[in-house]
């Protein structure tokens, strides 16, 4: 069976703390009706800090959507390179072992996919295979993991590199005055992240199962509106208490799979709010330090859209892993409403079927050195997390 290895995660340099969001709603919007509301909303959100791919004076611009779009493919082009070869290095393969790459991002638009550019400047074989996904928002994480274990059901012994790109920040809409688009924009934080799923060897999760669920009527809860000046992030009241509605989602498919979904060894879930957390906490029976790995990574980089599973997953790997053989269960929950989930067991590195070890990158500095082909692109300030 597939397994999925150890992410990388990057966000950049520029950063805001709660406070100053806090001011900066109280200078930007002063008048507003429900500014007291508003607030106190961003302040239960449990963010404390967020990475910004751009300096807040230029964030809060909107020099229009063409010049946004030129600064996500730039940003893109700058962070990802670096990001993949760590997930690469973390996996023990090299891009002429990638079979398929699935790049995911709701928050910028390129085509040809960043896939192609991938696929020209880094080395991976003119025969990968490209499933850019654009439109599963903050579920498009789990929907990649689900994709990646697919095909390698489909092509045993086939690896799949997943990519999230997620500059929620060039999102940013300041005439939209709805308490939801201004809660939005103090929850909403930039991050990139890769991760190889290996269809052999390998240590992490070992995808047993997976599956997707979606609510029916409730497509226009979290959406776009698609307008001259870009995606405008469109937010129902109802969304927060939609775990009541997924839950019995979770639980059934891990019955299906002869598992109780109160009873796994770890739970990597996408944290779109605190809420969300508290709420898969009591319809689902567990205690609050389940979801330990989804919260830290809401409050130290707030809500990174498809990359939060793997910004999750990446803090149980730095915590040493689990057992082999726990199961756990790694969920999505966006747009749709949908959930995508994958139910998996805990392995180490079966020492038979693993490639030599490639020399690694240590720092951003010793980048060029290893890897002569990748230039040393990340601005200083960049944090990167093994």
């Amino acid at each position: 069976m597939a397994t999925l290895c150890r992410p990388a995660i990057a966000v950049p340099e520029h950063v805001i703390t709660l406070d100053e969001t806090l001011d900066l709603a109280r200078t930007l919007h002063a008048g507003h009706p429900q500014l007291g509301l508003a607030l106190r909303l961003i302040e239960n959100t449990g963010v404390r800090t967020r990475h910004l791919v751009q300096p807040i004076e230029r964030t809060l611009t909107h020099p229009g959507l063409t010049v946004r779009n030129e600064v996500y493919e730039r940003e893109a082009k700058l962070r990802v390179p670096e990001v993949i070869e760590r997930a690469l290095a973390h996996a023990e393969l090299t891009a002429r072992d990638i079979d398929l790459m699935v790049y995911v991002s709701c928050t910028g638009f390129m085509m040809p996919s960043m896939t192609a550019w991938l696929i020209n400047t880094m080395g991976f074989r003119s025969d990968t295979r490209q499933v850019p996904i654009a439109q599963l928002g903050c579920a498009a994480g789990g929907a990649a993991v689900n994709r990646a274990h697919d095909f390698c059901r489909a092509y045993p012994g086939a690896n799949v590199l997943i990519v999230s790109c997620e500059f929620c920040s060039l999102c940013y809409q300041p005439t939209d005055l709805g308490v939801g688009s201004l809660l939005s924009n103090g929850l909403f934080g930039d991050a990139v992240a890769a991760v190889v799923m290996r269809g052999q060897g390998g240590r992490g999760v070992q995808i047993e199962r997976n599956g997707s669920h979606l609510v029916p009527g409730t497509e226009n809860w979290i959406s776009y509106g698609v307008r001259d000046t870009g995606f405008h992030f469109q937010l129902d009241k109802r969304v927060p208490g939609t775990m009541e509605m997924l839950a019995p989602a979770l639980r059934g498919l891990a019955g299906e799979h002869g598992w109780d979904v109160s009873g796994l060894g770890f739970y990597i879930v996408h944290a779109g709010g605190p809420r969300i957390l508290d709420d898969l906490c009591r319809f689902l029976n567990l205690e609050p330090t389940t979801f330990r790995y989804s919260r830290a990574t809401l409050t130290e980089r707030g809500n990174i859209a498809s990359a939060v599973v793997f910004d999750a997953l990446a803090r149980l790997f730095a915590d040493g892993g689990v057992t082999e053989g726990t199961t756990g269960l790694i969920a999505g929950f966006g747009p749709g409403i949908t959930a995508e989930i994958s139910l998996g067991s805990w392995v180490g590195a079966p020492t038979d079927v693993l490639r030599p070890r490639r020399p690694r990158a240590i720092s951003t500095s010793d980048i060029a050195l290893v890897h002569p082909t990748v230039p040393r692109r990340f601005p200083a300030g960049t944090t990167i997390t093994e």
